[in-house]
């Protein structure tokens, strides 16, 4: 049997088998538009390009309003181009007027993502922001459905730190099991900030500046660079130490550069990079 398309045209006559049965199994996303109408030609090629980015986890049903307006009519459709979100026979959202790439994307995200993935996607977007109480409200959210989920209290607690509320970071710590993954990340991180109170970024960079095998002084610039995000500059100077003198501090390039390469990304190409030359350099 061929594979149902995963982008179509639909009537009222296939409307009950392409759409309404269609939806019990996928998403179904309706969009009545027409090329008459600039923004709603707009929609629909953004949309047909997300239905190939998504490949099959949500189906396009596409009703031109032009050739044939009763469906549009019996859905009371008001303009064009409008939106309505089927899913398991029942019309479970809509959307009306011109719609972008970005908040297309939303809608399809959170149609088609779990649970889990789609607080990750959340949360992940008010970070990149560094919208810090954006990321905790997603938090404080997920964690009133499941308030024993450690992996959330992690994610709080790293949060908390990015903020500067290290005594609260410290409180939801210990209600975190030592064995729960990830859980030294933000322990790591709170460490990293306490240590970096103390110390004068800008001193620390004339210092390095004016001499550059001044070890004291470039951990101190890498600390100061890790709490403020700048990774990769933090590593560098980690490595700068390593180069200079492995046995300083107690081998405190490498250890330092293992507790910084904690706190980014497992996908992170700096990290890997800089993995990777710490690994040259070690063998």
């Amino acid at each position: 049997m061929d594979a149902k398309p995963v982008v179509f045209e639909v009537e009222i006559p296939s409307f009950q088998s392409d759409v309404v049965e269609r939806s019990k199994d996928v998403p179904v996303i309706l969009l009545f538009w027409t090329d008459q109408v600039a923004p709603a030609a707009d929609t629909k090629r953004h949309l047909e390009t997300l239905a190939s980015q998504y490949q099959g986890k949500f189906a396009l049903a596409l009703s031109d309003v032009a050739k044939d307006p009763q469906l549009a009519q019996q859905l009371r459709v008001q303009g064009i181009p409008s939106i309505r979100v089927v899913v398991d026979g029942q019309i479970a959202n809509q959307m009306e007027g011109p719609q972008g790439e970005g908040p297309l994307r939303e809608l399809i995200d959170s149609l088609t993502m779990s649970g889990s993935d789609l607080l990750k996607a959340q949360l992940e977007q008010h970070l990149q922001a560094q919208d810090w109480d954006g990321a905790i409200s997603v938090l404080k959210q997920a964690l009133s459905d499941e308030p024993n989920n450690a992996a959330f209290k992690v994610e709080w607690a790293d949060v908390l730190v990015l903020k500067g509320e290290m005594d609260e970071a410290q409180k939801v710590l210990e209600t975190i099991p030592e064995d729960t993954p990830e859980r030294g990340r933000p322990e790591t991180r709170l460490a990293l900030f306490a240590e970096a109170a103390s110390i004068d970024a800008r001193d620390a960079l004339s210092r390095v500046e004016t001499d550059g095998g001044d070890l004291d002084a470039r951990y101190e610039l890498a600390v100061s660079h890790a709490v403020a995000g700048q990774y990769q500059d933090a590593l560098e100077q980690c490595m700068a130490i390593l180069r200079s003198d492995r046995d300083f501090r107690d081998d405190i390039g490498r250890t330092t550069m293992i507790r910084i390469m904690a706190l980014m990304a497992k996908n992170s190409e700096v990290s890997q990079k800089y993995r990777r030359l710490m690994f040259a350099f070690m063998h």
